[in-house]
């Protein structure tokens, strides 16, 4: 009966031991700051949208949620970094549609995406704006072929991420055109804008809220917006499906991540937050306003999201013979 009565003793111990981390963790968490690795140069969307979630965190939990910006190498240094970090819920990733092209783009990755990365949400989402500096002789679509037609290979566009959508949306242009342009590559998006507002490269295709402002005091003009939907910020710049080129659909994400290992309970609190941000007016309005769309996916779907898009862009860079 004893002998009974101790096992039964060790099995209640054991099974207490296996609940507790979870529970402790959700109770409280976070109690130091928190270090969310961002694999970009300061600057442009990736910022933009760190701050906003990063802000949201910090006034709910009264922790701080400090930017680490480890840029290089196709986002691989940072995400490498992120996923080498313990994971204890003291390190996010920024994850993002670049995580899953350089599945394909980049050899021998230093990490497994699907393996080593724990997906906690999606924040936003976005198709690109088409932009010219203004000293290019085209007002349309129609007239940037036509003059790209004429000029193969000549105008160049610039890339903030090779293999991101500043490039796989220009090479995505180029195919279903059937023109001939030249990437400019370029560690972040800041570096790229100011190449092209001064006008040593001649478009780009990016996130909205890195051109916006430029389009509108005139630094830049706006030939339209890759997907079927106008921006409702630039209501008088066309898709491209309206103009002519329904295959051209790039919508790419950005959202958080944390280290394989880190532990559900964490990430679902995690999760909560990031959705309760998305769902309000006012985080809507702010996104659209910079061309985003409140795109809200839990920890599930955004890893059931990573596996699409890695056979989605592997498809394009394949196609378009892209290397690194």
């Amino acid at each position: 009966m004893s002998h009974q009565i101790s096992r039964g003793v060790v099995l209640v111990s054991t099974l207490a031991i296996g609940v507790a981390p979870a529970a402790y963790a959700d109770d409280t968490y976070p109690d130091r700051p928190i270090r969310w690795i961002v694999p970009y140069s300061p600057g442009g969307s990736t910022s933009w949208t760190a701050n906003l979630v990063g802000e949201h965190l910090t006034a709910v939990w009264r922790e701080r949620v400090l930017i680490d910006n480890r840029p290089g190498a196709n986002t691989v240094i940072g995400t490498e970094a992120g996923v080498r970090s313990k994971p204890d819920g003291y390190t996010l990733i920024y994850i993002g549609s670049a995580l899953c092209s350089n599945v394909t783009l980049v050899k021998d990755l230093p990490y497994d995406t699907i393996r080593d990365i724990a997906p906690i949400a999606t924040v936003s989402g976005y198709e690109n704006l088409f932009a010219v500096h203004p000293s290019l002789p085209v007002k349309t679509v129609k007239e940037f072929v036509a003059l790209a037609k004429r000029r193969p290979g000549e105008l160049m566009f610039a890339s903030s991420s090779h293999g991101g959508s500043t490039n796989l949306a220009p090479r995505l242009f180029n195919m279903v055109a059937g023109i001939e342009t030249t990437q400019v590559p370029y560690k972040g998006a800041g570096n790229a804008m100011m190449d092209v507002m001064g006008g040593q490269v001649q478009y780009i295709m990016s996130v909205p809220v890195n051109i916006v402002t430029h389009v509108r005091n005139g630094k830049l003009r706006a030939l339209a917006v890759t997907g079927d939907k106008r921006l409702s910020t630039l209501p008088d710049v066309p898709s491209l499906a309206e103009v002519g080129y329904p295959g051209v659909s790039l919508k790419t994400w950005q959202g958080v991540g944390a280290p394989a290992g880190t532990p559900k309970a964490i990430i679902d609190k995690i999760a909560a937050e990031v959705e309760k941000l998305v769902a309000m007016p006012e985080t809507h309005k702010k996104l659209e306003a910079q061309g985003f769309e409140p795109y809200y996916n839990g920890p599930s779907k955004t890893a059931e999201m990573i596996k699409t898009d890695i056979e989605r862009f592997g498809k394009i860079i394949r196609a378009a013979n892209i290397k690194y």
